[in-house]
C-alpha cells in the first residue's frame, strides 16, 4: 500500500481506446463503462487461465480468523494473502541485535505465541478449502544493515539477506505440511503460495531506495541479496515447486525534486530495469554504472548472472498492485509517467518485463498476478476526487473485466474487508462501522456490459462473475447457474431474461443479450439453502433505428 501525497484527479482525455491503440498488443481490448463509453467492435473471445481470486483482510484474521473465513468463503473468495510478519514474529525485534544464540532457522526457536495466529489463520483456511499467500516481509530491528540513519524504519534499512534467508527456512519448514509443533498431535498444514517481500520499491518497506541525488538505484540491488536468499531457502525446505511470486512493487513511485531518495517509492518499471542490470534502453549496465549498482561488470560475471540469481528467471510470476492513481477510472494512463505499472499500464509492464528476460537469453513470460488492488471512497475519505462507494464499485467490475481480458492476469486481488475507524486508505467492503458499501455486492456478483447504449436488435455483451459459485459446486456438486435480469425503463419487477450455466471453475461468465427498450440489467443468483444476492444495476439505451437508416436519440 504505497500512498503518494495526492495529485488532482486527471482529465479522463477522448478516445480511450485510440489513446492505448499502441498497447493492445498485450491487452485484448479496454473497454469503457457507463455513458459515452462504447465498445465500437464485437469483442473477441478470450481464451484464457483461470483468474483467481486473492483477498487481504489482515486485521479482521488475526482478530477471528475462523469468523472472518467464513465471511470470506461467503463471499467466494479463492485465496487469502496472509503477511507473516518477519517482526511479528523474531524474538527481541526491536533490539539492535537477536537474542544470544538464536537458531533463526529453526521454527522451534520462535515464540510459540508469535506462530500462533498464522498457525489458526492457515488452519482456518485449509479446513475451508481457501487458499493462502504467504507474503514475507517487514523485517525486525536487529536485520538492518550499517549506517541506519535514526529516521529509518525498523530494519528496512540494507537488511541482511542471510538472516531473511534464516526466518525463510524456519517459515518454509513451519509450513512444510510434514512439521509437528512441539506438543502437537498433527502437522500443521503445507502452505505451496509465497510471495517475497512487500512494495521494495517503496522506501518505508527497503531503504535506501537511491542514492547521489536520487541517480543510483540501491533498492533493486538490496531485493536482489533477500530474493535470492529466500528463493534458496524455499527450495531446501521443499518448496522449489510451489507458487513462488518475486515484485509486490507498488505502481508509481515519485521522480520530480530529490526523489525517491531513502525513504520514498521509485517508479516500478526503473526499479525493474536496475533489478535486471540494464539502462533505459535495455542494454546491460557497463563499467562505472554497473558498479554503482552491485550489477556485473565483466564478460564472465555478465555470462553467469541468469544462474546466479535463478529466482528471477524461474519464479512462477510477477506480483504487481496495480492501484489506479488517485481513484482515475481504470482505463486512464497517467500523463508524462512512463515507467509506472498499474492497471492501465499492465501493457507497459509485460513488455518491460519480455525485454528484461530477453537481455540474458530467457523466453519467460512472467504471468502477472494482482496481489494488493482496490478503490478508496469519499466517504469515508475526506480527500476531494475520490469516487463515491456507487462509482468506485461500478470501477471494480470494470477493473476486473480488464484483468480477465488480459491472458497475461492471473488474479484480481481486493484489499481489505472493513476500513479502519481512522479511514486511512479506505478501500474495504465494509465501512469502519461494519455497514456494507456498494462494493460489497459488486466484489461478489460482479457485472459489466462494455456497451450500454445500443441501437434496437444489437445484442450487448453481458459479462460477470459468480464468486460464491465454485464453493456452492463443491458443497452441493450441483452444476450452478446465474439469471440475468432486466427492468424496463417504463416500469414494472425485475425479469429473468435468461438463464447462464456457470462452466469456468472461478464462476465467470461472458454472453451477448438482446434488451427490447430502455431499462435495468442485474445479475441473481441464489446460495445453496440460502438467501438470493443480486448485482449492481447496470442502466442501457436501446435506441430505435430510423428509416434512414440512422438511430433516434
Amino acid at each position: 500500500m504505497f500512498i503518494l501525497p495526492p495529485l488532482p484527479t486527471l482529465p479522463r482525455p477522448p478516445g480511450p481506446l485510440a489513446r492505448l491503440g499502441a498497447l493492445l498488443a498485450a491487452v485484448t481490448v479496454l473497454a469503457g463503462c457507463g455513458s459515452g463509453h462504447h465498445l465500437a467492435a464485437s469483442p473477441v473471445v478470450v481464451n484464457r487461465p483461470p483468474l483467481e481470486s486473492i483477498f487481504e483482510a489482515g486485521p479482521q484474521l488475526l482478530a477471528n480468523p475462523a469468523g472472518t473465513l467464513d465471511e470470506l468463503r461467503r463471499l467466494g473468495v479463492d485465496r487469502v494473502k496472509v503477511f507473516v510478519s518477519w517482526s511479528s514474529v523474531a524474538p527481541d525485534a526491536k533490539s539492535s541485535t537477536p537474542p544470544a544464540g538464536f537458531q533463526a532457522s529453526d521454527p522451534a526457536a520462535y515464540p510459540a505465541a508469535s506462530w500462533a495466529p498464522y498457525d489458526a489463520m492457515i488452519k482456518d483456511a485449509t479446513a475451508r478449502g481457501i487458499g493462502v499467500d504467504l507474503t514475507l516481509s517487514n523485517p525486525p530491528a536487529w536485520a538492518a544493515g550499517p549506517g541506519e540513519p535514526p529516521n529509518s524504519p525498523p530494519g528496512v534499512w540494507k537488511p541482511s539477506p542471510s538472516e531473511f534467508g534464516a526466518f525463510v527456512r524456519a517459515v518454509g519448514t513451519r509450513y512444510s505440511g510434514t512439521y509437528k509443533p512441539p506438543g502437537a498431535s498433527a502437522p500443521l498444514p503445507r502452505v505451496s503460495f509465497w510471495a517475497i517481500w512487500n512494495e521494495p520499491n517503496y522506501g518505508q518497506d527497503l531503504a535506501p531506495q537511491a542514492i547521489d541525488h536520487t541517480q543510483v538505484e540501491v533498492s533493486p540491488y538490496l531485493y536482489r541479496g533477500l530474493l535470492d536468499a529466500a528463493w534458496t531457502a524455499l527450495h531446501q525446505t521443499g518448496h522449489g515447486s510451489d507458487t513462488i511470486l518475486i515484485g509486490e512493487t507498488a505502481p508509481r513511485g515519485q521522480t520530480t525534486g530529490n526523489h525517491p531518495g531513502n525513504f520514498d517509492g521509485m517508479v516500478p518499471l526503473r526499479w525493474l530495469r536496475a533489478l535486471y542490470c540494464v539502462d533505459s534502453n535495455f542494454h546491460e549496465l557497463q563499467g562505472t554504472a554497473a558498479a554503482l549498482r552491485h550489477c556485473p561488470t565483466t564478460t564472465a560475471a555478465s555470462a553467469s548472472f541468469r544462474a546466479d540469481n535463478p529466482a528471477l528467471f524461474d519464479a512462477t510470476g510477477y506480483a504487481d498492485h496495480p492501484y489506479p492513481q488517485f481513484g482515475n477510472a481504470p482505463d486512464v494512463v497517467t500523463t508524462d509517467e512512463p515507467d509506472y505499472a498499474d492497471l492501465a499500464s499492465l501493457p507497459q509492464l509485460e513488455g518491460t518485463l519480455d525485454s528484461l528476460q530477453q537481455v540474458y537469453g530467457s523466453s519467460t513470460r512472467f504471468p502477472i498476478y494482482s496481489t494488493e488492488f482496490g478503490y478508496q471512497t469519499h466517504p469515508p475519505s475526506g480527500i476531494p476526487g475520490l469516487p463515491d462507494p456507487s462509482t468506485a464499485a461500478s470501477y471494480l467490475n470494470w477493473s476486473e473485466y480488464i484483468s480477465w481480458r488480459n491472458p497475461r492476469v492471473s488474479s484480481y486481488d481486493q484489499y481489505q474487508l472493513i476500513d479502519t475507524v481512522r479511514g486511512n486508505f479506505p478501500s474495504a467492503l465494509r465501512f469502519s462501522n461494519g455497514t456494507r458499501k456498494a462494493t460489497y455486492a459488486a466484489y461478489r456478483l460482479p457485472i459489466y456490459l462494455p456497451t450500454t447504449t445500443l441501437t434496437k436488435g444489437q445484442p450487448a455483451e453481458v459479462w460477470g462473475c459468480v464468486r460464491p459459485a465454485r464453493f456452492a459446486r463443491i458443497d452441493t456438486r450441483i452444476e450452478q447457474r446465474v439469471r440475468i435480469q432486466f427492468k424496463p425503463a417504463s416500469g414494472g419487477a425485475f425479469a429473468t431474461v435468461r438463464t447462464v450455466p456457470l462452466t469456468d471453475p472461478y464462476g465467470y461468465f461472458d454472453v451477448r443479450e438482446s434488451f427490447a427498450s430502455n431499462g435495468i440489467v442485474r445479475l441473481a443468483w441464489s446460495y445453496p439453502r440460502g438467501p438470493t444476492i443480486f448485482s449492481r444495476e447496470v442502466s442501457i439505451t436501446v435506441r430505435a433505428v430510423s428509416a434512414s437508416g440512422g438511430t433516434v436519440r
